[in-house]
């Protein structure tokens, strides 16, 4: 694990204030995402990989690890509740109060972009 830390430290050492405004655009737009109900299925993917994300860099993938210690941290568990919206979307398909169940009764190919399944 090493190597994977040395890799983030050194490119965020470079620029940490890109690195600081990719992530707070990132989780502005995935809640307006989640709030509006717009792109669902790319904004529940962008959320595992930035949850993922969070979890394995600055949450050390739960550490640190030693006797006693049982906390995971809290990116693992944000990626799993995305993976269930993803599997709830796909049975359940759009919700009335969406964004996307509006474009989709006009434009029937948005669903290929915002649904599952």
């Amino acid at each position: 694990m090493l190597p994977w830390f040395n890799f983030w430290s050194k490119a965020v050492t470079v620029n940490p204030a890109l690195f600081l405004y990719v992530v707070a655009v990132s989780e502005t737009l995935l809640g307006l995402a989640l709030i509006l109900g717009v792109v669902r299925k790319p904004a529940y993917l962008a959320g595992i990989a930035l949850s993922l994300l969070i979890w394995s860099v600055p949450e050390g993938f739960g550490g640190p690890y030693g006797p006693g210690s049982t906390d995971i941290g809290t990116g693992i568990i944000y990626a799993f509740v995305f993976v269930f919206l993803l599997i709830v979307n796909a049975g359940y398909g759009p919700r009335r109060l969406s964004v996307d169940y509006f474009i989709e009764k006009r434009y029937p190919k948005w669903r290929r972009v915002a649904e599952t399944g």
